[in-house]
Order: structure tokens, then C-alpha cells, then sequence
């Protein structure tokens, strides 16, 4: 039994080393396909219209791509100088409510804005509604 097991082991190394002196390998070589990297000019053409057929997204004709170049300086004003009240208001109430005065609850409006500022369980409940396009944010600052 042992020898048999002695003659299987033997013939496959045998086998092995027999057929390792016919193998022969190469090296493989990439070639790229995208012709912008060094690939076949004409599969350009076959690139593009397969990234067109994928693409799902739709820009709209009638939206300028330079708008942000087109923009009304005076509306910029505006918007620049709401957001320098609004910066200049969020740093009082927060230095307000964390230093030795507090901050008395109340209602302000200030261009567009209109700001709520109620105590509540949590903490300062603080509510700015934009008149002009409806949208709400409600800021809760934590008591100390």
C-alpha cells in the first residue's frame, strides 16, 4: 500500500516537472481604448455615444450657465448685507444668552426676515422665517 502511495506521489512530479518544460508565457500588454490616453482614434465616436446613452441628466435650455457672471449688483448688496445683520443679530443673541444678562424674549423683523425668540423646556427656541420665500429654520440653544 505504501508503495503504491509512493508511486502516485512520484508520477505526479514527475508530470509536473514533464509539463512545466512545454509552458511558455508572455507578457501581457494593456492597450488603452480611450483615445484621449493613447487608444485607437476611432473609437472615439463609440465612447461618446455610449456616455451620451447613459447620461440621465437634462440641462435646461433657458438657464444661463454664467448667471452667477449676470447678477444684479444691488441685489447682491441686499442679499450681502442681510446676511451680515443676520451674522451680527446670531452672534448677540448667543452671546446673550451665554453670558450674565440672559436675553429677553421677543419678535424682530429685519428686511426679509422675521425672528422669534421664545424660551422653552429645551432651551432658546429661536425662529427665522423668510417672508419673502416661506422658508422656516427653528434654532434650539441649549441652557447651561
Amino acid at each position: 500500500m505504501k508503495s503504491l502511495h509512493f508511486i502516485r506521489i512520484a508520477l505526479c512530479i514527475a508530470l509536473t516537472l514533464f509539463c512545466n518544460s512545454f509552458l511558455f508565457a508572455q507578457d501581457f500588454v494593456y492597450k488603452p481604448k480611450n483615445p484621449a490616453f493613447g487608444g485607437e482614434v476611432f473609437n472615439y465616436q463609440w465612447l461618446l455615444n455610449s456616455a451620451n446613452s447613459q447620461n440621465t441628466i437634462e440641462e435646461d435650455e433657458d438657464e444661463d450657465r454664467f448667471d452667477r457672471f449676470s447678477r444684479n449688483p444691488i441685489d447682491d448688496f441686499a442679499d450681502n448685507l442681510n446676511r451680515q445683520i443676520l451674522n451680527q443679530i446670531s452672534r448677540e443673541l448667543v452671546g446673550d444668552q451665554f453670558g450674565e444678562g440672559g436675553l429677553s424674549e421677543g419678535n424682530y423683523v429685519i428686511g426679509d426676515f422675521q425672528i422669534d425668540v421664545t424660551p422653552t423646556v429645551e432651551g432658546l427656541s429661536i425662529s427665522i422665517l423668510d417672508t419673502s420665500t416661506g422658508d422656516q429654520t427653528l434654532v434650539v440653544v441649549p441652557y447651561l
